[in-house]
C-alpha cells in the first residue's frame, strides 16, 4: 500500500550528497517515498539515483533533460506526486542543508494545516556553517518580502516545506514564473492569499559541506521584482483576500 507522504529532492551535481540524503530518509521512522528531480547531471547523480531505485521500490527518479531551475524542478515534481495521489508533499534541499529528521514534526503539524514551513528564524536564529553576509542577506530578504506582500511568516524564502495535497491543487501549479529561490516565495504567497492555513516549525539549517550553492545575482534580482508582482496580483492589499479573483 502507497504510502501518504513523499519527499522531493531537486539534484543537480548532488553525487556526493544523495547517498547520505537517501540513506537518512529511508531509515525514519514514518512511511515516506522519495522523489529525485534530477536536471540531468553532469556527475552522474541522476544514474545514482536511479541505482537507488532500482534496489528500493520506495524511491523513484524523474528525469529532465537539461538544468532548468529550482522552481521548474518541484513544479515538476509536485505534478507527477499529485498524479499519484500522495496525501502530504514535502520539497526539501538535495544537500542536507535540511534536516531529513525534522520530517515527523512536519507531519504532526500539517495535521491543522495546509503548508507547513520550515523556518530559520522562528524564535531565534538556526542557521549552521553560513558567513555572516549570507545570513544578513537572507534576514533582509525575509524583512523586504514580510514588507511588501504583508506574509506574516518569519522565514518566507525557506526551502523546506510540507504541503497538503489539496493546497498544491488550490493553484495553478503551471503558473509559478519564478525560477530561482524566489520560488519559494512565490509557491506560499499564492497558498497564503486565499486563505489557507499555514504553520511555522524551527528547523535548524545546516549549509552544505559538499558541492557549491546555485546562488547568484540573477536569482536576487529576480527575488527582488517577483515580490511587487505578488502584491499586484493581490489587488496591493497585504492580506489574504480568497474573494478576489487574481490571476493565480
Amino acid at each position: 500500500m502507497r504510502p501518504e507522504t513523499i519527499v522531493i529532492v531537486p539534484t543537480y551535481n548532488e553525487r556526493e550528497n544523495l547517498p547520505n540524503v537517501v540513506a537518512r530518509l529511508m531509515r525514519l521512522p514514518v512511511e515516506l517515498h522519495l522523489l529525485v528531480v534530477d536536471d540531468n547531471s553532469p556527475d552522474g547523480t541522476g544514474i545514482l539515483a536511479d541505482e537507488f531505485a532500482a534496489k528500493d521500490p520506495r524511491i523513484h527518479v524523474l528525469h529532465r533533460q537539461e538544468k532548468a531551475g529550482l522552481g521548474r524542478a518541484y513544479c515538476a515534481g509536485f505534478e507527477w506526486a499529485l498524479e499519484q495521489g500522495y496525501e502530504f508533499i514535502f520539497e526539501m534541499d538535495g544537500d542536507l542543508s535540511h534536516n531529513p529528521d525534522d520530517i515527523p514534526a512536519f507531519l504532526a503539524a500539517i495535521q491543522n494545516a495546509d503548508l507547513v514551513i520550515g523556518s530559520r528564524y522562528s524564535n531565534g536564529i538556526r542557521v549552521i556553517n553560513w558567513p555572516l553576509n549570507r545570513l544578513i542577506l537572507s534576514l533582509g530578504a525575509a524583512s523586504y518580502v514580510r514588507t511588501i506582500t504583508g506574509m506574516p511568516f518569519s522565514d518566507p524564502t525557506g526551502g523546506y516545506k510540507c504541503f497538503r495535497r489539496s493546497a498544491l491543487q488550490a493553484v495553478d501549479i503551471s503558473s509559478v514564473q519564478s525560477n530561482g529561490y524566489s520560488f519559494q516565495v512565490e509557491l506560499t504567497h499564492k497558498i497564503w492569499r486565499q486563505g489557507l492555513r499555514i504553520l511555522e516549525v524551527p528547523i535548524t539549517f545546516t549549509d552544505r559541506f559538499h558541492g557549491s550553492s546555485k546562488m547568484s545575482g540573477k536569482i536576487v534580482r529576480e527575488a527582488l521584482l517577483m515580490v511587487w508582482r505578488l502584491l499586484f496580483q493581490n489587488g496591493c492589499l497585504r492580506e489574504p483576500n480568497p474573494q478576489q479573483t487574481i490571476p493565480k
